[in-house]
């Protein structure tokens, strides 16, 4: 396997990254834990049962059809939707299917049971749902559902995107679907806000485009949550990284390492990140700072606080900065900030440096070298007077590793390395690589292949493990 510097094939991992409601007419291998002697209370729970996932059928919209069209005008100026609404989906099913029985009756329709139950459903998916695309959102295989105007929706399957039969009726039922999702978390979205960050009740997370932004109609982009609760050594059984990485990782998180997961777009961070965070005790206060939240901590206490948007006159924002801010007031032991991209990046430093060790955060960069010049401009972006030096020492005290994840060409997401902040030298931040993944270029196919290999080096963080009783482990986890 790839921790034994071999150069096998890497295998395509899973590395994956609700219902809204509204008022009104809606227009592998099962694998045990990597034997590692942590104490009970550091490890993580038990692996949940390795499902397979087959996609969902898509269904072949009925948008298109006059009869569609006339069952849900006929349904909709019968129903009373607002208290529908407060039903059941299925207590509504049984109304809606009656309702267009009768319309077929009275007008000689040809409606077969099929086309029925079809019509039934995508009126459901209307009412409670995210229109014609909510199958999609119970798709196991379907990681990203991308919608780019009312006639073409995308979705990426192990990283790669199809484009699906699905439509909307027309812009202003993708508008209403878009308004229905952001309304029910207290967020709008329109001409004079034309952008906006959301969620699902699932927790997958949404980002909403409008026009005059947007120029060919609504987009609406979904990253889903997936149901999957994937570990390191799950991760590492999908060829995500090899085990000597898993259990490197499980490690430092055990030992209150603060950590930054560095990465491109969809390249598996949050995943990442909820799968480090397993390692965290359970007797710890966690508190989570998030633009849409879509953490899943396992923890008991968890502390979960959302930005907000600022209001149709401009003010009462809550930012990322505030939050962290206000979290140095609530007695953390860790500070966990989904995503740091502006001048939250100077609280979250102060934050690790006082105290806060354990602390973890993403943000967007191609290489660890890269993750610390970003830091250090994200931290003038807060404090333009701090000289250039201040900084990095505040980066190099206060980081202690940098983890590179990647979505290679062939879809899947590997960690491309786990790098670890050793200190100044100079005026310059000095790093060291623990692990790195080699790709073999004369191996070159539709799948990248490599090998997953440890430098051999000894970690600076080993004087730490070993007040956590457990650098014999760490020394047998670099060297695998």
């Amino acid at each position: 396997m790839f921790g034994r510097k071999s150069h096998q094939p890497t295998v395509a991992p899973s590395f994956d990254v609700g219902e809204p409601h509204g008022a009104g007419v809606p227009d592998g291998i099962e694998m045990a834990e990597v034997a590692l002697a942590l104490p009970p209370q550091q490890l993580a729970m038990p692996e949940p049962p390795s499902l397979e996932f087959a996609p969902v059928a898509t269904p072949k919209t009925l948008i298109r059809s006059d009869h569609y069209v006339a069952a849900r005008q006929f349904v909709f100026a019968t129903i009373n939707v607002s208290a529908a609404l407060t039903r059941t989906r299925e207590q509504v099913r049984g109304d809606i299917e009656r309702l267009i029985s009768e319309l077929a009756q009275r007008d000689r329709l040809p409606i077969t049971q099929h086309e029925l139950a079809q019509m039934t459903g995508e009126i459901l998916n209307d009412m409670f749902g995210v229109g014609p695309i909510e199958p999609l959102l119970q798709d196991e295989t379907v990681s990203d559902i991308m919608v780019n105007g009312p006639d073409q929706v995308y979705v990426e399957r192990q990283g790669r995107l199809e484009l699906t039969p699905l439509k909307f009726r027309d812009n202003a039922h993708l508008t209403n679907v878009v308004q229905r999702i952001a309304a029910s978390i207290g967020r709008r979205v329109d001409e004079s806000s034309p952008m906006v960050d959301a969620r699902l009740a699932d927790g997958s997370r949404v980002n909403v485009v409008m026009p005059p932004l947007a120029l060919d109609g609504v987009m609406l982009s979904i990253r889903k949550f997936s149901r999957r609760k994937l570990s390191l050594p799950r991760l590492a059984s999908q060829g995500s990284m090899s085990h000597g990485m898993a259990r490197t990782l499980q490690i430092a998180a055990a030992c209150r390492l603060n950590i930054v997961i560095s990465g491109g777009t969809g390249s598996g961070k949050t995943t990442l990140l909820n799968a480090l965070s397993q390692y965290i005790d359970a007797s710890e206060r966690i508190v989570t700072i998030e633009d849409a939240a879509e953490l899943q901590l396992q923890q008991p206490h968890v502390v979960r606080m959302e930005t907000r948007p600022p209001n149709i006159e401009g003010l009462n924002a809550v930012s990322q900065g505030d939050l962290v801010r206000n979290a140095l007031r609530m007695r953390p032991d860790r500070i966990i900030l989904g995503e740091t991209r502006g001048s939250e990046a100077f609280d979250v430093l102060q934050a690790m440096n006082t105290g806060h060790d354990g602390s973890m955060t993403t943000l967007h960069a191609n290489t660890p070298r890269d993750a610390v010049v970003r830091l250090e401009s994200m931290v003038m972006m807060a404090n333009g007077n701090l000289p250039l030096y201040s900084i990095r020492r505040q980066i190099a005290s206060a980081v202690h590793m940098i983890v590179q994840v990647e979505r290679m060409r062939d879809g899947a997401r590997r960690i491309t390395s786990i790098v670890e902040v050793m200190g100044m030298e100079g005026d310059v931040i000095i790093t060291q690589d623990l692990f790195r993944f080699n790709f073999d270029a004369a191996s070159y196919g539709s799948n990248v292949q490599g090998s997953f290999d440890g430098t051999g080096l000894r970690p600076v963080f080993a004087d730490r493990a070993r007040y956590y009783g457990l650098e014999s482990q760490l020394a047998e986890a670099t060297r695998s």
